[in-house]
């Protein structure tokens, strides 16, 4: 399993994740977004059926049911209904709990120019470079692309 860490420097939260997990579900992979707080959850799940004029991406929540049809789960909790291979982590939530797990691949997306934001990311690093996890980070180009820092 992997750990990658996503600085956003130049583009929001909504602006990068929607492109993300089109590119996780062009590889084949279910996912699940997981946020700390219903509220952020509400908004990432308005904006991935609004994120583009010509396009969407199908996804569920608890809400709606029927996890095991769902490409994209939301959820605040550390559930899989769907069998996702990629996880997107927001809003800080923890990625330690994960170590170990059947995960491909799981995605710290933080803002780079928040303090707070910032200062978890560093110490979730910290805490899963002591476990021996495999990790990335990942910069912003001025391209709008991404870089492989370390």
């Amino acid at each position: 399993m992997e750990f990658w860490f996503y600085q956003l420097q130049r583009r929001t939260l909504e602006q990068a994740l929607p492109a993300l997990i089109e590119r996780s579900l062009q590889r084949g992979w279910r996912a699940v977004v997981q946020s700390r707080t219903p509220e952020r959850l509400a908004a990432i799940d308005d904006l991935l059926w609004t994120y583009a004029e010509d396009s969407f991406l199908p996804h569920g929540s608890q809400n709606d049911g029927d996890p095991e049809l769902q490409a994209v789960w939301l959820t605040c909790g550390d559930d899989n209904p769907n069998g996702a291979r990629i996880r997107f982590l927001v809003e800080g939530a923890a990625a330690e709990p994960f170590a170990g797990s059947d995960y491909e691949r799981l995605i710290l997306l933080f803002d780079g120019r928040d303090e707070m934001s910032l200062a978890t990311a560093r110490e979730q690093w910290r805490l899963l470079r002591l476990s021996n996890a495999n990790l990335s980070y990942w910069q912003e180009t001025e391209e709008g692309g991404w870089r492989k820092q370390a």
